[in-house]
């Protein structure tokens, strides 16, 4: 997904009656627990992953890239002391290193993610974690007969507004939600001419993978029922993916839409809304690191001042947690075992999309699979 610029978007501020609950919704970090870290792959997007490491005074100890130029640059970008390698096994050779963050393509990650496991390393893997269910659940496996904690990088569940959110919900601020509705309005344009453009279902699978796994952290337990999608074309389109996209997900007793625009080239929005027996919240801004969450109760409205952004909190969200699961001999949240219901949806979707019927999640076992 891009990185969209904060463009100093401020809207105004409802009036405030009674102040918003305080809630956990920063990044976790470890209390003392600093490991030595190996990253594995060193695209457009560990840039993001490096910075933040850098900024929790994290040990990233190795940097690696089957191009060695492109794992030199992130070296003198960020970690000058870091050794670089073009061989992955040669990061999982050192003993020194107890979590890798495997950021490659998803192509060769689940043999990378396996070796690690095997070499008794906790990984941190991009999304999307798997492109096979079944290769998901052996991977979960793994893992725990190994003894390490795999997680998966799916950032979003520590971007403030939905952070703030999925806590509020699992405070009871809002009672029991009934719907989930999220709705965004951006230029995916920038995709143009990348390899991206040669993803079919960018929308639904590359980009909307955020927001499923939003839904399931947001309704953490429940059991969805049906997903149906749909995509279409922009009538101003000259990309090759569809760049409309919706998807509507069953749950019992509440529903999720989810309604995508990749080519709102002026005027771009994004919003969250999600109502209760007891409340409704509110997210709303023109990208996802510029969000003004609103709380609506029986006693009036609140606004939370939350701090940070999702290119910041997200990144340093998903591997504190890690660590913080490691030091505490837990699972971690966004451990790939429950990652793999995320990725249920968001296959589900995209068989809906090309089937033009709804699909039962977890039917659809491989991406593109059993589609027409």
């Amino acid at each position: 997904m891009s990185d969209p610029e904060d463009y100093g978007y401020h809207p105004a501020q409802p009036p405030m009656r009674g102040d918003a609950p305080r809630l956990a919704y920063l990044p976790p970090r470890p209390a003392r627990y600093r490991p030595r870290i190996g990253l594995i792959g060193a695209g457009g997007i560990t840039s993001h992953h490096l910075r933040n490491y850098r900024a929790m005074q994290l040990d990233v100890a190795a940097i690696c890239d089957v191009q060695l130029a492109r794992a030199e640059q992130r070296r003198a970008e960020f970690y000058p002391e870091a050794d670089v390698f073009q061989d992955y096994r040669d990061v999982l050779a050192r003993r020194d290193i107890e979590v890798v963050d495997v950021a490659t393509h998803p192509e060769p990650r689940g043999e990378i993610i396996e070796q690690a496991l095997r070499a008794g390393k906790h990984v941190l893997s991009q999304k999307p974690f798997v492109l096979d269910l079944d290769v998901g659940l052996r991977l979960a496996d793994l893992a725990d007969r190994q003894g390490v904690r795999l997680a998966v990088n799916q950032n979003g569940r520590w971007a403030p507004h939905f952070s703030y959110i999925r806590q509020a919900i699992r405070q009871g601020v809002i009672g029991a939600v009934s719907s989930i509705d999220f709705s965004l309005q951006w230029d995916h344009t920038w995709t143009a001419g990348t390899p991206f453009e040669e993803i079919h279902h960018l929308l639904l699978f590359d980009f909307a993978i955020h927001w499923f796994d939003i839904a399931c952290a947001f309704l953490d337990g429940a059991q969805p029922q049906r997903v149906y999608a749909a995509v279409q074309r922009a009538v101003n389109q000259r990309m090759k993916p569809p760049m409309l996209a919706s998807a509507t997900i069953d749950f019992p007793g509440a529903q999720v839409s989810l309604s995508l625009n990749g080519h709102a080239i002026h005027g771009e929005e994004d919003r969250t809304v999600v109502c209760g027996s007891h409340g409704t919240l509110r997210a709303v801004g023109p990208n996802v690191n510029c969000q003004t969450v609103t709380l609506w109760t029986k006693e009036g409205q609140a606004v939370p001042r939350l701090e940070g952004r999702w290119f910041d909190n997200g990144f340093q969200g998903t591997m504190g947690e890690l660590l913080q699961a490691i030091e505490e001999g837990r699972a971690p949240s966004h451990d790939a075992r429950g990652n793999l219901r995320s990725l249920e949806l968001c296959f589900a979707a995209t068989a809906s999309a090309d089937r033009g019927t709804p699909v039962v999640p977890g039917t659809v076992r491989r991406i593109g699979s059993g589609t027409a």
